[in-house]
């Protein structure tokens, strides 16, 4: 298993909550992308970032013609490798729906794993028919030049408030997106792997009638009788 194949499996054993918890831990609160929710219910999405960005409407660049541009929506799914997670920077705008169901549909074909942005997706019914995991902030009808304009992939780009990488991990689950910088994710993964190994742990000891303080957070006796158990 090569260490991409590693830390994806380790990651979508844990949840975005323990994955949150962990980063807050090392300082980092500001990783999960506000407005992205799912349209459907699904599995936990581990993923690399391919990322793209879009500016405001103006309308001599917002056109339909722009879509036959080599700087295109269009050329940019072309781009993505199979098991990327597609992060997209849409100012957090909703009038207009980023990608729609004949996009959608060509990622998923090409093996993409997710689509995440703070922005809309539009013929959402038919978005949910082709199969792709996407997490966004509603639905709009209006096509994305009605109300932005496409400038590129492949750079640092702000989506939901959070700064993204290219090749940044996104974890994404019922409670949102989440992003861990590419640099921390294999130490990131092993202490969320720990993290939740407790949690289960606490949440069958509170089941059982035990009352939280001194158990979650552990002092030093529930951590050694933790210890212990594991031993």
């Amino acid at each position: 298993m090569t260490e991409d194949a590693a830390l994806k499996a380790a990651m979508e054993a844990v949840s975005t909550a323990t994955l949150t918890t962990v980063l807050l831990k090392r300082g980092l609160r500001n990783l999960w992308i506000r407005g992205a929710a799912p349209i459907s219910p699904g599995p936990r999405i581990v993923g690399r970032a391919f990322t793209l960005r879009f500016a405001p409407a103006r309308e001599d660049l917002a056109t339909p013609a722009a879509w036959a541009s080599p700087n295109s929506t269009r050329a940019a799914i072309e781009a993505m490798p199979v098991g990327a997670v597609a992060v997209i920077d849409a100012m957090g705008v909703s009038a207009a729906g980023v990608f729609g169901d004949i996009l959608c549909q060509r990622m998923a074909v090409r093996g993409v794993a997710a689509l995440v942005t703070d922005g809309a997706v539009r013929d959402i019914a038919g978005v949910r028919e082709t199969g792709l995991a996407v997490w966004c902030a509603g639905a709009a009808a209006p096509a994305s030049v009605a109300a932005l304009h496409f400038t590129g992939w492949g750079d640092v780009i702000g989506c939901g408030g959070v700064c993204v990488e290219p090749g940044d991990w996104i974890a994404a689950d019922g409670d949102g997106a989440v992003v861990i910088p590419a640099a921390m994710a294999a130490e990131v993964a092993a202490a969320a792997t720990e993290q939740e190994a407790f949690e289960d742990w606490a949440l069958a000891e509170v089941k059982a009638g035990a009352t939280l303080p001194g158990l979650y957070p552990p002092n030093a006796e529930t951590q050694a009788r933790y210890a212990a158990r594991k031993g």
